[in-house]
């Protein structure tokens, strides 16, 4: 099924206009098929993501630096952070290293989520069988070359 078909819209302006106005109705259609899942264990997707930074870091990390590696990099990290220390999936303390900053590492109740939740890892890569390995890799390329600087 084409775009235009989907969004009932028989032309576009250019093969441009087409490939963004495809890009955020695919990044709202794929965003509505996990959410579900993030819903269902009362996360948000950027806690969700701040909870796999801080999973996958060896030392505890400032809000600065979980912000860096953040997919939203819009989003208000402090915030978030308190959301998940609340909910008992983050922890907070004050830095060893620089007192002027906040430590934040995953608590046992945030890996035992994220592990929960990895189960159904391979439900949202079958929103992508439609491609071949090579043609996600190209997918990749793509998507990597439109982000960078002109």
């Amino acid at each position: 099924m084409g775009i235009e078909k989907d969004i009932n819209q028989a032309t576009f302006k250019s093969e441009y206009q087409k490939g963004m106005i495809n890009i955020i109705y695919t990044h709202n259609w794929l965003k509505e098929k996990v959410q579900h899942f993030f819903d269902r264990e009362g996360l948000t997707t950027q806690q969700f993501n701040i909870l796999r930074i801080l999973r996958g870091s060896k030392t505890p990390l400032s809000t600065l630096q979980i912000r860096e590696r953040m997919l939203d990099k819009m989003s208000d990290t402090s915030r978030i952070v308190d959301r998940l220390v609340l909910k008992g999936l983050a922890k907070k303390g004050i830095s060893k290293t620089d007192k002027r900053l906040v430590d934040v590492i995953i608590s046992a109740k945030g890996k035992k989520l994220l592990e929960k939740m990895d189960y159904h890892e391979n439900e949202f890569e079958k929103l992508l069988q439609n491609l071949s390995e090579k043609e996600a890799s190209t997918l990749n390329q793509l998507l990597d070359k439109i982000r960078q600087p002109h």
